[in-house]
């Protein structure tokens, strides 16, 4: 028997690039077990007209040294596979030798509403771009920002011979292939969920006389192999060149995987600078009033997903505003009953998606002598809750099931925040045992195209929150239903 020879554990590598940072996890083939995380920081490029943009480059960059992170710290592994998450909606622009010929715009990105709206209006409206693609046009999306290109940097547009999305760009350096999946292409909005195919009317409206086939990358199914891991970018990582990678997806659909939200009835709502909330269905889920995103996921069903603007962000606002660390602000929380003695808080300070009111701001009602810092801060947790419950409803309305919660996301570790919105939902509310949901997905992803591992492994909790104040909650749900309703754009 030989000695001193280390055993390999086979392990599958998860990239996701993020709006701040790219992460890679790296996964236990056999138990599902996470190995390591790295993460690198990237600068976002923003402007006072709304410009939100990064350099692809830097995305390259940051994944070289997440990855070359936990290849350091896993030990003994051979990775089987590689699956890359990304940032949803972003638009990248590529020349013929496939080199980034300006700055890729973001998802946040809101330089592009004037785009959106002469986009809209080409197509006939917003009834016309519904019933083309199952969503409409909004800034966030993908064709706004084509349309913004064509019209404000005509030389860029010339140059440009193919377009992408984040995660398309690091596939494409990775293998070599230029293709997508329907799970993040289906946020581009020219992309018709209900055929995972590309909505020609649509593109003929961006520009008839492009070779659109050439143009974007070609859709695989979620469960194919894209490519194999080409010998610069094996390098690079340091990783053998040949390694499979699967065909990746959106961020949001990764971190589904991740959680282990991929049936009907599991739902997941992401607390960050935006909050999230999305499920699986088998069926396209289309909202009559045409709020909720209709997606498909990455792994063969649909996606209904509901996104507000104002999530941490208010939060994050009114502790700075107040000089709080976190600790204080959550004590100050505990110490207010709900509704803070009528103190209401419109939590829109960056505009909102759900309800889309992009030009609305946010407001303080019923604010007396009597209230202080702690009623301010309860009333800013209960406004931004207040949100996310009408994106429940929302997402219900599309024809998805909600039948508990799954809490991801930064906002997720507050554990007074977990039990108002279960309290608020009448519903459970789990936080599952994930550091990084969306790169833990794409890890699964890869082990299930390349091994054929169940998809679907749903991580210990952390914590379990039930409801327990309903009742008390009543009035102040109804009352800001009624605001919510009451409240215009305020330009």
């Amino acid at each position: 028997m030989r000695t001193g020879v280390v055993a390999m554990r086979r392990a599958f590598l998860g990239i996701d690039c993020g709006t701040q940072s790219t992460k890679a996890l790296l996964l236990d083939g056999d138990t599902g077990e996470e190995l390591a995380i790295g993460r690198a920081d990237h600068d976002v490029i923003a402007r006072s007209d709304g410009t939100r943009e990064q350099q692809p480059l830097w995305w390259i960059e940051a994944a070289v040294a997440a990855v070359r992170s936990v290849i350091s710290d896993a030990g003994a592994i051979e990775v089987a596979g590689i699956a890359v998450s990304g940032q949803q909606h972003g638009l990248v622009i590529l020349d013929e030798a496939d080199r980034p010929v300006r700055a890729a715009k973001l998802w946040n990105d809101t330089s592009t509403i004037a785009a959106c709206i002469s986009l809209t209006e080409r197509m006939g409206g917003d009834e016309a771009v519904h019933a083309a693609t199952g969503n409409v046009f909004l800034p966030s999306y993908t064709a706004p920002k084509m349309e913004w290109l064509r019209i404000h940097e005509h030389d860029s547009y010339r140059h440009a011979a193919r377009f992408c999305l984040p995660h398309d760009y690091l596939n494409l350096w990775l293998t070599g292939e230029f293709r997508t999946e329907p799970g993040d292409a289906s946020g581009t909005a020219y992309l018709d969920v209900r055929r995972r195919a590309y909505a020609p009317n649509v593109l003929a409206a961006l520009d008839s006389s492009r070779d659109w086939a050439r143009s974007l990358p070609e859709i695989l199914p979620w469960d194919a192999v894209l490519g194999t891991l080409r010998p610069f970018a094996a390098d690079a990582l340091g990783l053998p060149v040949g390694i499979p990678v699967a065909t990746g997806g959106g961020d949001n659909m990764c971190a589904a995987i991740g959680v282990g939200a991929v049936e009907p009835g599991s739902v997941v709502m992401s607390l960050g600078t935006s909050g999230t909330v999305f499920g699986s269905t088998t069926a396209p889920a289309v909202d009559p009033q045409r709020e909720v995103a209709a997606f498909c996921n990455s792994t063969g069903g649909w996606m209904p997903l509901a996104c507000v603007l104002n999530c941490t962000l208010p939060i994050d606002w009114v502790k700075r505003l107040l000089g709080l660390d976190h600790g204080t602000f959550e004590s100050m929380l505990d110490s207010i009953p709900p509704g803070s003695l009528g103190l209401r808080f419109i939590p829109y300070l960056d505009g909102e998606r759900t309800p889309n009111l992009p030009s609305a701001a946010g407001e303080l009602r019923g604010l007396r002598a009597g209230h202080g810092p702690a009623h301010l801060s309860r009333a800013v947790l209960e406004g931004v809750t207040s949100g996310l419950v009408n994106a429940v409803h929302a997402f219900e309305r599309s024809g998805a099931t909600a039948e508990r919660i799954t809490l991801v996301g930064g906002g997720a570790r507050s554990g007074i925040w977990a039990q108002l919105l279960s309290d608020w939902l009448e519903l459970p509310i789990e936080r599952p045992a994930v550091a990084e949901a969306a790169a833990r997905g794409a890890a699964l992803q890869a082990a299930h195209v390349v091994a054929g591992a169940p998809v679907r492994r749903t991580p210990p909790n952390d914590e379990r929150w039930e409801p327990r104040l309903a009742g008390d909650l009543a009035d102040v749900a109804a009352s800001y239903a009624a605001l919510a309703v009451s409240t215009e754009p305020c330009t």
